[in-house]
């Protein structure tokens, strides 16, 4: 996934009326991001220990991709970025990635 991608499906979330539930997925996703560099840069012990925080962290996002866009399809918005996004588990985690670059840039 590019840059260019990520932006096109996170201003499609954006766009939506499911303003807590678009929210909540976008704060996973961030939190997410957050654990996957805090592991990246440290040792093996402190891996150990981050581990099952960045797997319920990572679940979480996950669940809350599903509920957004279940609910987006519902409610008769596009939800056509889930199938883009696709289910592949290291896919949806460099979306979480690239949206907390996105955000960051946003918030400047």
């Amino acid at each position: 996934m590019d840059f260019k991608e990520a932006e096109q499906i996170l201003q499609i979330i954006k766009s939506s009326n499911l303003q807590g539930l678009s929210d909540l997925f976008l704060k996973s996703a961030v939190r997410y991001a957050q654990i996957r560099v805090e592991w990246y840069y440290s040792d093996q012990d402190e891996r150990t220990d981050i581990d099952p925080i960045r797997m319920r962290a990572h679940e979480a996002l996950i669940s809350n991709c599903n509920a957004l866009a279940r609910n987006m399809k519902e409610a008769g918005e596009d939800d056509s970025w889930r199938k883009k996004l696709g289910d592949d588990r290291k896919r949806i985690g460099d979306f979480a990635c690239l949206v907390h670059a996105l955000i960051g840039i946003e918030a400047r």
